[in-house]
């Protein structure tokens, strides 16, 4: 039986950590593109706009969590209606606010250019890259509720598939409109446009397979899908999920901000170590991931003893995954540093900073693996509570030691972040989801 969770767990971990990989990967592609066009405000725009949308896309990542707990649950429960229910429920709300990001597009772009504040040259660009990408938010979004629905339903390898071949289409077509017809930042919004769409559309084919293997018929019920009760719940939870990244964009932008406050060198280098940390979550959210389906998969099927060990495995691979990671960034912290920038200022600064980033691993273990399960369990009220803690933490943790410490301070604030999320989470599952399931 142990063997057996292992095999699951890898096999939804693996295939994720493939997908996850392959975002930088179209980023990097991306700025290589234009960084061969001859302008530094051609990449200053992409950097910018890619930017813009990713932090709008990260605060509707609800349509993917909640989705993925809920269809999980489904799952395990062998319920082929709400399966079909939940996923129609999560792509007319991811229709819904994508129409609110096309007709508020002109308010959204000037909020952000003027956080942002970037030269006129890079403006103008990064106008232009924005009025195409923006008509992609209808196919992002309802990937997010796509991608959730997959992996609820136990398949990782979907999302991993689509993410390779939006990656080799964005590339072709990105080439294609940018060396053939010229049209610099414009033909890199097109090819991203258009590679996102080509996503969508290999999604719903998936999506019409998997609705073959489960014998699911597709019957549009409004009725069904707008049920109060089953409505309540869907939104209940995907608002604590918004609210909780809200916290945790509001923690992601006061750390960049805090940094940028003290010289570029100290903004270079903690760039640079946040490195250290996004690597590490590329990995770690395998295991949320496979924490998502299976644990979900067991609440719903009420198999309470299956679901101990499922989350005795996923610290065991988590435990696995931050030792590795703790060995790699301290005998390798050094080289990976060289590897990302030969700006000798910005590495010696970042040096003296690099011990904190040799911790992320172990601080931060605790926290990846109870998102996974939490979401399952459509815990989100006890993941709000345990991030608003956190959030708490580093703030007044920063702003009582930044005038001794100064950016040391910033880096043990964002450790202790994570770490205290980690463990609000374990003592709210000790104390409050245990008890619960002694009584099933």
């Amino acid at each position: 039986m142990n063997k057996h969770y292992h095999r699951e767990i890898l096999h939804i971990a693996l295939p994720s950590i493939l997908s996850n990989i392959t975002v930088p990967l179209l980023g990097l592609t991306d700025l290589a593109i234009v960084g061969h066009l001859g302008s530094a405000s051609y990449i200053g725009a992409i950097a910018i706009g890619s930017t813009i949308f990713n932090m709008i896309y990260w605060i509707f990542a609800f349509l993917r969590m909640g989705t993925s707990g809920l269809t999980s649950q489904a799952y395990g429960a062998n319920d082929g209606q709400m399966m079909q229910n939940l996923l129609y429920r999560s792509l007319l709300t991811s229709a819904g606010i994508s129409l609110g990001v096309l007709l508020l597009q002109t308010p959204l772009l000037r909020l952000a250019l003027f956080v942002m504040s970037p030269t006129d040259a890079v403006t103008n660009y990064v106008l232009t890259y924005f009025r195409i990408c923006v008509w992609g938010a209808p196919a992002m979004l309802g990937l997010y509720s796509l991608t959730g629905w997959f992996i609820g339903l136990q398949n990782a390898r979907y999302p991993l598939y689509v993410a390779l071949f939006q990656n080799v289409i964005n590339i072709a077509s990105s080439l294609i409109f940018v060396f053939s017809f010229h049209l610099d930042v414009a033909g890199v919004a097109l090819g991203t446009l258009i590679a996102q769409y080509c996503g969508l559309l290999l999604s719903l084919f998936f999506c019409w397979r998997m609705f073959r293997k489960l014998h699911l018929r597709p019957v549009f019920a409004i009725h069904e899908i707008i049920r109060r009760e089953a409505l309540r719940r869907f939104f209940t939870v995907n608002r604590d999920i918004f609210l909780r990244t809200l916290c945790l964009v509001a923690v992601t932008l006061y750390f960049t901000s805090a940094g940028s406050r003290q010289g570029e060198y100290i903004l270079a280098a903690n760039a640079l170590l946040m490195q250290y940390f996004t690597l590490y979550s590329y990995f770690m959210d395998g295991f949320a991931f496979a924490g998502e389906a299976l644990s979900g998969r067991c609440v719903g099927a009420k198999d309470y003893k299956g679901l101990g060990l499922v989350v005795r495995n996923l610290f065991l691979w988590g435990c696995g995954v931050a030792i590795g990671f703790t060995i790699l960034y301290l005998l390798g912290g050094e080289w990976f540093m060289a590897l990302l920038t030969n700006e000798p200022s910005v590495v010696s600064t970042a040096s003296a900073y690099l011990p904190w980033a040799v911790l992320i691993p172990m601080a931060g273990l605790l926290a990846f693996i109870w998102d996974g399960v939490f979401i399952g369990l459509t815990a989100t009220r006890y993941m709000l509570w345990s991030m608003c803690c956190a959030m708490c933490t580093f703030f007044v943790v920063y702003l009582c030691l930044s005038s001794l410490w100064h950016n040391h301070a910033l880096w043990l604030a964002f450790l202790l972040y994570l770490f205290v999320r980690g463990l609000a989470q374990h003592l709210l599952y000790q104390n409050k989801i245990l008890p619960l399931q002694a009584h099933h």
